[in-house]
């Protein structure tokens, strides 16, 4: 599997706080990745290190053999990285079909808004309310839908299913799957385990700023003692 991100001695700083330890990443082309580890370890340090929003950073990020580490966040998309920050950072005055519409088209192969309202039926049945009138659950498919219409290669969530109820978190990764059939690359920070291991084709798994360990979803029943160790889940 040709690699489409790689990350390597990656670190990271908040001010004068070291946050990330030469992180070194992976992410075929095509997979699903999920980075696991316990709150305040650098999962979602490690997501906005990649597409630009923290700037005090050394190591390489390469995307699609691009070096990425001088490129300004704002021309993120246009290389073919979309992110779905844990505040899902929708525009919640504007309707869904608006919001959906808003960011601009930067390669070919992005969904149409019918193909979107195929995936999300809640989003059709919801195209004229403003964001403010989304639940939780609306307004993560929302965040996720109108990145899938830009056309981008690797879609990049923080924690997907945070707060969210059973039945979306099924419909999410209903979706995830879908979109690993059309060949996106996912790679995504998550808490809900049980989530993770149903999506997932390989897993870092993450401690104190650092990758400890990388394994495929067919390993995982032999993982688990370290994980319960790690993660205490």
């Amino acid at each position: 599997m040709a690699p489409l991100l790689q990350v390597s001695n990656l670190n990271a700083w908040y001010g004068e706080s070291h946050v990330l330890h030469g992180v070194d990443m992976t992410v075929g082309e095509g997979e699903t990745i999920t980075i696991l580890g316990r709150n305040g370890v650098g999962k979602t340090t490690t997501l906005r290190t990649i597409v630009g929003i923290i700037r005090e950073r050394k190591g390489e990020i390469r995307f699609a053999g691009k070096d990425m580490a001088n490129v300004p966040l704002h021309k993120t998309a246009h290389n073919g990285i979309g992110f779905v920050p844990e505040e899902r950072g929708i525009f919640s005055t504007l309707t869904v079909e608006e919001n959906l519409m808003l960011p601009p088209v930067v390669a070919e192969g992005g969904m149409s808004l019918e193909e979107i309202y195929e995936l999300f039926p809640n989003l059709q049945e919801r195209r004229s309310s403003p964001g403010t009138k989304l639940s939780g659950g609306e307004q993560q498919m929302l965040a996720i839908a109108r990145i899938l219409r830009t056309g981008v290669k690797l879609l990049i969530l923080d924690e997907p299913t945070e707060g969210l109820a059973p039945v979306i978190v099924q419909r999410i990764g209903e979706v995830l799957k879908t979109l690993k059939e059309r060949g996106m690359t996912v790679l995504l920070v998550e808490q809900n385990f049980r989530f993770a291991s149903r999506v997932a084709d390989r897993f870092y798994l993450m401690d104190h700023g650092r990758m400890v360990a990388n394994f495929p979803v067919a390993e995982l029943p032999g993982k688990m003692d370290m994980l319960h160790k790690v993660l205490g889940v």
